[in-house]
C-alpha cells in the first residue's frame, strides 16, 4: 500500500464515521506514522499498522491533537497528550493583544493556569519576554517544562494553585487562559473535549470562578500602567469586562477573534 492510498482508505473510515474533516485529519496522522515516505511510495506494513492503529483512536473520539502528540500554535511546536489542555486557534487571539504591548521596559509576565505553556511560550518566543508559568496539575506540568526546552526558551515554573494567595512579585502583565465553563455544561461536552483535563474546563457554577479571584487577589503583583489578558469564553464577555471594571482596571475593552466571537477581555492597571 502506498502513502496516498494509506491515506485514502484512513480517509473513507472517518469520513463514513462522521468525520468531517476526514481528509485532513487522516493526512495528519499518515504524516506523523510516516512522514518522509512519498506519496507513490509503498509504505512498510508496520507503519500501516501504526497509522490504523492511530485512526481506530480517532474513531473513538479521541482528540487528534493527542494521538499526534504534538500541535503547532503561533507558528511553534507543542506536546500535547491526556492530562493538558490542547491549543487552540481561538487563543492566538491573546498572544496577539499581548504581542504589541509587550516591550524591553515592559516584559515581565506571569502566564496563570499555564497548562501546555503555549500562551507565555509564544510571548517569550516572539517579543523576549520573561515569562513565569503558574500550573498546578500535576499531569500538565511535564508537558510544560518539556514545551520550554522545545522551543528554546528560558523560563521560571511554579506548581501554584492560582486561587490561592499570589506571590510578592512585581510585573508588567498577566495573561491567562483559565477554566471557564460552568459546572453543569462539563458533563454535556462533546467526547473528544471531555477527554481533556477537568481542571483546565471546570470554572465553577457560574464559570467566573476564576476571573473574580484574579481580577482582585492578583492586582498588586501588577505595575501601574501594566496589564491583565484573559481569554474567555464566546459569551462572557459583558461578565469579565465587568468584574475587571469593578476591580478598578482601566480602559477595559472586549475583543474578538477570528471568527467573530468574544474571546479576550483587557484592562490596565
Amino acid at each position: 500500500m502506498t502513502k496516498e492510498q494509506l491515506i485514502a482508505e484512513l480517509t473513507a473510515r472517518l469520513k463514513n464515521s462522521g468525520f468531517e474533516s476526514a481528509r485532513f485529519e487522516a493526512t495528519q496522522i499518515v504524516n506523523a506514522v510516516c512522514g518522509s515516505y512519498m506519496l507513490s511510495q509503498k509504505v512498510a506494513p508496520e507503519l500501516v499498522a501504526l497509522a490504523e492503529s492511530k485512526a481506530e483512536l480517532r474513531l473513538k473520539h479521541e482528540p487528534l491533537q493527542y494521538i499526534l502528540g504534538e500541535w503547532e500554535f503561533y507558528g511553534l511546536p507543542f506536546k500535547v497528550g491526556p492530562g493538558v489542555l490542547i491549543p487552540r486557534q481561538d487563543t492566538e487571539t491573546l498572544v496577539e493583544t499581548a504581542l504589541p504591548l509587550l516591550k524591553p521596559s515592559r516584559n515581565r509576565v506571569f502566564d496563570l493556569c499555564a497548562g501546555s505553556g503555549c500562551i507565555g511560550i509564544a510571548l517569550a518566543k516572539l517579543s523576549g519576554a520573561k515569562v513565569t508559568f503558574f500550573e498546578k496539575s500535576d499531569d500538565a506540568l511535564p508537558y510544560l517544562e518539556e514545551n520550554i526546552r522545545l522551543n528554546g526558551i528560558e523560563a521560571e515554573v511554579l506548581h501554584y494553585d492560582v486561587l490561592g494567595a499570589p506571590p510578592k512579585m512585581k510585573v508588567d502583565m498577566i495573561v491567562s487562559n483559565p477554566p471557564y465553563i460552568k459546572t453543569a455544561v462539563v458533563e454535556g461536552l462533546e467526547t473528544e473535549v471531555k477527554c481533556e483535563p477537568l481542571m483546565a474546563l471546570d470554572g465553577g457554577e457560574d464559570g467566573l470562578r476564576f476571573y473574580r479571584h484574579i481580577a482582585t487577589a492578583w492586582k498588586p503583583c501588577i505595575e501601574l500602567g501594566g496589564y491583565l489578558i484573559f481569554e474567555i469564553g464566546f459569551d462572557q464577555g459583558e461578565e469579565v469586562t465587568e468584574i475587571m471594571k469593578n476591580a478598578g482596571y482601566r480602559d477595559v475593552q472586549c475583543k474578538k477573534d477570528l471568527c467573530g466571537e468574544d474571546r479576550v477581555v483587557i484592562g490596565r492597571k
